[in-house]
């Protein structure tokens, strides 16, 4: 399913003016507060009208503001997940996730049951939104969507209001949702570790406007990307395949640019991951360090640096098909004379890379 979006919108001093496709799996919006993500994906839903624009689903036109053409919510065939899952309080478990079949009558469309079991509901059934956890309730609430048939979801910030461990316990049931389902995502975040485990595009907005989108490994890992960011999350994404877990704790995963050794991970050999490299625990050698402690000493090039308005300067670095980023005090790379083409060696410690920066890809679809 190919969706095409073109939107303009003004509110008072601010004004959105985007433009942008998407295709299969997860699209993100990612922004500051501010920047017209949940606007835009309201006015995809029809909760709100654009001053002008056009939105369609392959043939189908759901929005031309120059025809006064629009589809009525209802009959959009778009879930919508909110921050809050808003579930009817009084109703169950099982009958709020039946609510989302009322607006169905699609042929083949998932059964329940599929989606009981993909997302963990089989012991809540029974019970009450206010007995459920917050990571509960956002699982109640993706069911109740998926069992809507739809053709797009919509996701806004749905992690939001979860605490780190909440988020952990969720976070593989979108990955599973991702994967298994089919369905295409537009995933509203300002968060970019779940960006990274989540979304395969990218559209960076800011003050309604876009300023970069395209592959999520790709755009992350390119120093346009730091001011949008920030420099605490710019980073990098890279594939890696489980190869072996060793009997000291320690995983081995292949990717384009030789072994990363990390702490042990939970996930079956050969499956794949996503891994989230931060640029600050990248450090660059020009000689191959001998007697230190990291495991993770792999050879590199010297793609481009990027210095920006403080001390720091960020250097991407081509680590076999992939680009890893690193971030250095602009003295560091004078004293290096880090240059394009450059050889050099990344060290990254095992240790920094945290368990929320790694995602599981699937491919089991129901």
């Amino acid at each position: 399913m190919k969706m095409r979006v073109d939107l303009t919108q003004t509110y008072g001093d601010f004004k959105l003016d985007v433009a942008f496709e998407t295709g299969p799996g997860v699209t993100a919006i990612f922004g500051p507060s501010g920047s017209g993500k949940t606007t835009i994906i309201k006015m995809i839903a029809g909760l709100v009208h654009p001053d002008e624009g056009r939105v369609s689903m392959d043939e189908t036109v759901l929005l031309d503001s120059s025809k006064r053409q629009s589809v009525a919510v209802h009959k959009r065939r778009i879930g919508y997940v909110f921050q809050d899952g808003r579930l009817f309080p009084h109703l169950s478990v099982a009958r709020n996730i039946r609510f989302g079949g009322r607006f169905t009558k699609t042929p083949g469309a998932t059964p329940e049951s599929s989606v009981v079991e993909l997302l963990g509901l089989g012991p809540l059934m029974h019970r009450l939104p206010g007995d459920l956890s917050g990571g509960e309730r956002q699982r109640v609430a993706l069911a109740r969507a998926l069992l809507s048939s739809p053709r797009l979801l919509l996701m806004d910030e749905p992690l939001a209001a979860l605490d780190g461990p909440r988020k952990d316990e969720v976070l593989p049931y979108l990955e599973a949702l991702r994967d298994e389902t089919g369905v295409p995502i537009l995933y509203v975040s300002h968060s970019v570790d779940e960006v990274a485990r989540l979304a395969e595009h990218l559209i960076l907005l800011r003050d309604g406007k876009i300023m970069l989108s395209g592959p999520t490994h790709e755009l992350l890992s390119k120093p346009e990307a730091l001011p949008f960011v920030g420099v605490r999350d710019a980073g990098s994404v890279l594939h890696a395949t489980v190869v072996k877990h060793d009997a000291d704790g320690l995983s081995q995963l292949s990717i384009s640019g030789g072994t990363l050794v990390l702490p042990g991970i939970d996930a079956d050999v050969g499956e794949t991951l996503v891994i989230r490299i931060l640029a600050q625990d990248v450090l660059i050698s020009l000689e191959e360090p001998k007697g230190l402690s990291s495991r993770n000493i792999l050879p590199a090039i010297v793609m481009s640096l990027h210095k920006g308005h403080g001390p720091g300067v960020a250097v991407s670095l081509r680590l076999g098909e992939d680009t890893l980023l690193a971030r250095v005090t602009a003295r560091a790379a004078q004293e290096l004379q880090l240059r394009p083409e450059l050889s050099c060696y990344a060290i990254v410690k095992a240790t920094t890379v945290p368990r929320s920066s790694i995602g599981h890809i699937r491919n089991k679809p129901i």
